[in-house]
């Protein structure tokens, strides 16, 4: 049985999630589907232009792994562009950053969902 995907922390769902060449009817058109933590990996290392190292940590994952992510990611963008198929953002192993709030300074900070805060930069809590 094989080892389960650890999953990857992402800051937020993607606002578009499905892309298409012109003028090609949907009904003819090939999809590549392309995972959310995919794009969270090619957002941190490509648009935010993050050394792999800190784009592995905001992800909790290993170097190595953010590694495969973006380069499976970059096929499959190549792909869809080159052969003029639809490129759609679905699924995959990921959990989302949450908002926290700590009870005591009242501060707001992202981290990984669950309930309360841990070690508030603020107040040290």
């Amino acid at each position: 049985m094989p080892r389960p995907f650890k999953k990857r922390r992402v800051s937020s769902l993607p606002r578009y999630t499905y892309f298409k060449p012109t003028g090609i009817p949907m009904p003819l058109l090939e999809e590549v589907v392309l995972t959310v933590d995919e794009v969270e990996a090619l957002r941190l290392k490509d648009m935010e232009k993050l050394e792999q190292h800190e784009c592995a940590e905001k992800m909790n994952i290993a170097q190595s792994t953010l590694q495969r992510i973006l380069i499976s990611a970059r096929e499959k963008v190549t792909t869809a562009i080159i052969e003029g198929k639809a490129l759609r953002i679905h699924g995959g192993p990921y959990s989302l950053e949450e908002e926290q709030v700590c009870p005591r300074c009242r501060r707001h900070r992202r981290g990984p969902g669950g309930p309360g805060i841990e070690d508030c930069p603020e107040c040290e809590s």
